[in-house]
């Protein structure tokens, strides 16, 4: 056993290094060698580098509510997480078929409404939603693409086959410490990185400005859009991001006071006086998005941005009202979506998951609350969540209250153990959860970058990867061959 590797125990979870005997998967056998030849002290240096690294490079996510500061280094581990050829071939092939589906379901929705017509998901699911924009009805979008950037949540259970635990389908977030990531395990790692087959994820900003320059409205006829990212400021908690995303694609960055509307027309103020934009990169929700049509007290949006947004002479990425499709309730309906709209079966199941405001499924989850984790349809990183097994009895009956007074608002599911990894915990290696954010591109053609967002849960027996909740990161190797 490997020197970096003599303690660390898999115990009963899907291991994605080590198979059932404890025998290295074939995949991971050249990450393994290149490990072994390493003193503990020297991994530790490099990890050491990295993390400083990041802290100079401004590599950090926000945290709100907590006594420890709000600004922190994004917690990376230098163990990459490697997943073969054809493993990564049915993700590949599951990740399109989901976005095409719900893509056209995004379009029926917003238009047609086929889908509550034929009852396969019963109207009030959508009609009564928090994210169904009624504001959007009957507008055209260009190219008909809703959903042009999605990370899609994957985890493992103990079988180890892959399971859709959400698709994000507003403002996904991530992608440039899946990024980041990979530069710094070349910078630790060069000549295993080189040697290993390890497919890019280089490209993925370039391959993002192709995207918006794709959707362009069409009557602005032009080769060359303008392309801004809107973000809502250097305090929101994604703002490295932000500024890293619209760095690498070479396009401004803008805040709400930015930019005006004229004649339906959206501008960006400059020193040199007003500049169309064409396409807007919008890192700011539906409800902040313009003060005149949603919320009025929003400070971040822009007035009469929607008006020229239906008038065709600007698009969003990702579209208003795409937050129906990633509303956790409609997750349950995804399969059906997939089988109305493509004729298949999903390459990619959902978790089992029960609905509070169906009576039956009430009535089990409310009996079983202490077994199940429970979860609001519209919260998000970890927030809103009731980890059953783990729970506090006042915890427990909290939730119970809020699933009896709003039902329509909570899912439940079975825990889940998720696959893990072998992770630098202080001098050795330990075993820690992990689950996958691979990022989807809709453009002139779907694009699903090679790798994605390995996010961990650093702490010991945590189910939680979430940045906000203690989480940290690996970068994802997808290599081009199955060894």
């Amino acid at each position: 056993m490997p020197m970096l590797l003599d303690s660390y125990d898999k115990e009963n979870f899907f291991d994605e290094m080590f198979d059932e005997e404890a025998a290295v998967r074939p995949h991971y056998r050249k990450v393994l060698d290149r490990m072994q030849r390493l003193e503990p002290g020297d991994y530790h240096r490099r990890q050491t580098a990295v993390d400083l690294a990041f802290m100079r490079g401004g590599v950090t996510f926000t945290v709100y509510n907590d006594n420890q500061g709000t600004e922190r280094i994004f917690p990376f581990d230098l163990m990459p997480r490697v997943i073969p050829a054809a493993e990564w071939e049915r993700v590949e092939k599951g990740l399109i078929q989901r976005i095409q589906a719900l893509n056209m379901f995004l379009h029926d929705i917003y238009h047609e409404q086929k889908i509550l017509r034929d009852r396969v998901i019963p109207p009030h699911y959508i009609l009564g939603a928090k994210h169904f924009r009624r504001e959007f009805m009957n507008c055209n979008v260009a190219k008909d693409i809703y959903v042009h950037i999605c990370g899609t949540d994957l985890i493992r259970g103990r079988d180890g086959e892959y399971l859709v635990l959400e698709d994000n389908l507003r403002c996904p977030s991530g992608a440039s410490y899946m990024l980041e990531n990979r530069a710094a395990l070349k910078r630790a790692f060069p000549n295993l990185f080189q040697s290993a087959g390890v497919r890019g994820v280089d490209n993925y900003a370039a391959d993002l400005r192709k995207v918006l320059n794709y959707v362009t409205p069409d009557n602005i006829g032009s080769d060359k859009p303008n392309v801004v990212l809107l973000t809502p400021g250097v305090y929101n908690s994604a703002y490295f991001e932000h500024a890293f995303l619209a760095r690498q694609m070479g396009i401004p960055i803008v805040e709400g006071r930015d930019l005006l509307v004229r004649d339906l027309k959206v501008y960006m103020r400059t020193t040199a006086g007003l500049m169309p934009v064409d396409v807007i990169y919008r890192r700011i929700d539906d409800d902040f998005l313009d003060p005149s049509v949603f919320r009025p007290d929003s400070l971040l949006g822009v007035p009469g941005l929607v008006n020229a947004y239906r008038a065709g002479n600007v698009s969003l990425a990702n579209s208003i009202g795409t937050g129906i499709a990633d509303d956790k309730v409609i997750y349950y309906f995804v399969p059906r979506i997939i089988k109305y709209y493509l004729g298949e079966d999903p390459i990619l199941p959902n978790v089992e998951t029960y609905l509070a405001s169906e009576p039956q499924d009430r009535k089990f989850i409310l009996e079983n609350l202490e077994k199940l984790v429970v979860k609001s349809a519209n919260e998000a990183g970890g927030y809103g969540m009731l980890m059953g097994p783990w729970a506090t009895q006042e915890e427990i009956e909290e939730f119970r209250k809020n699933i009896i007074a709003n039902p329509r608002n909570f899912i439940g599911q079975p825990p889940i153990s998720l696959s893990r990894h072998p992770t630098w915990v202080g001098d050795d290696f330990e075993g820690r959860h992990v689950d996958l954010r691979p990022y989807i591109l809709f453009g002139e053609k779907i694009k699903v970058t090679p790798g994605g967002l390995t996010r961990v849960a650093l702490r010991k027996g945590s189910l939680v990867v979430n940045s906000s909740q203690g989480g940290g990161s690996k970068d994802t190797w997808v290599l081009h061959d199955n060894e």
